[in-house]
């Protein structure tokens, strides 16, 4: 069978209206109560590794909601043996992908240096820029965080270190696992202070046609919990609901 082509003039009005939605948001239409009408239970919201750990630390959060297109990569030391790729691999990667996009980049280096690499600093992530990425997340530190806070461009990170030694591309746009999350290149990307989400691009549209519906359906429910007096009351407005503690009704 034959398919459509796919319309990213109107994915990426999707991707601009997504940005409205903060992530916990996104995860509870993806996957987080499977049992609601909304909830495209895309993944064993338990068991899948779809979202990101608390080993993360926002940079920006002031930025607020960001989406975008995932290009990945994996960096870890210096491989006499390897060096068939570098920084412009990356780069090509960025530019050939629809945007906007977010990089996804796992280090694997070893424990003595995982928290002393600062991968990602001021002229990597003007270039990242330049080729419409609008974040980056990743496991490790990177550095020159007061440089690029004028750039609005995210990162969500281990943390912080002023320098690094010797490191090198291993793959480009490969599956990569970054705190907790599992990316695949050409996935979605949500981030924002509260972390980051992933899911397919085919979903994207369903996604954010959920997530209206379900800023309506809470603003209802919290207007009326601001109004409750009592418990019996509050379990009357939470009765089927997953937020109540019972989402089997």
């Amino acid at each position: 069978m034959t398919q459509s082509p796919r319309d990213f003039d109107r994915e990426r009005e999707l991707l601009e209206d997504i940005r409205q939605f903060d992530t916990p948001s996104v995860t509870n239409v993806v996957a987080t109560y499977p049992t609601h009408p909304l909830c495209l239970g895309l993944y064993n919201p338990l068991t899948e590794n779809w979202y990101t750990d608390d080993s993360l630390r926002c940079m920006y959060p002031e930025l607020g909601a960001l989406a975008g297109y995932a290009v990945t990569a994996v960096y870890g030391p210096r491989d006499p043996d390897f060096g068939r790729l570098d920084g412009m691999d990356v780069y090509d990667a960025l530019d050939a992908s629809p945007k906007p996009t977010i990089f996804c980049f796992q280090q694997k280096f070893p424990p003595e240096l995982a928290g002393k690499i600062g991968l990602s600093g001021g002229n990597m992530t003007t270039a990242m820029k330049a080729l419409g990425c609008l974040g980056a997340v990743s496991n490790g530190p990177s550095r020159d965080i007061d440089e690029i806070r004028p750039m609005k461009f995210q990162y969500l990170l281990s943390g912080i270190s002023p320098g690094h030694g010797g490191q090198e591309v291993y793959a480009v746009n490969v599956p990569v696992h970054i705190a907790g999350m599992d990316v695949a290149p050409g996935e979605i990307v949500h981030m924002d202070e509260n972390g980051a989400v992933k899911f397919p691009a085919q979903h994207l549209e369903q996604v954010v046609e959920n997530l209206h519906k379900l800023r309506e359906e809470e603003e209802e429910r919290m207007g009326k919990l601001g109004k409750a007096t009592s418990a019996a009351e509050i379990r009357a407005i939470f009765s089927g609901q997953p937020y109540g503690g019972d989402d089997k009704k």
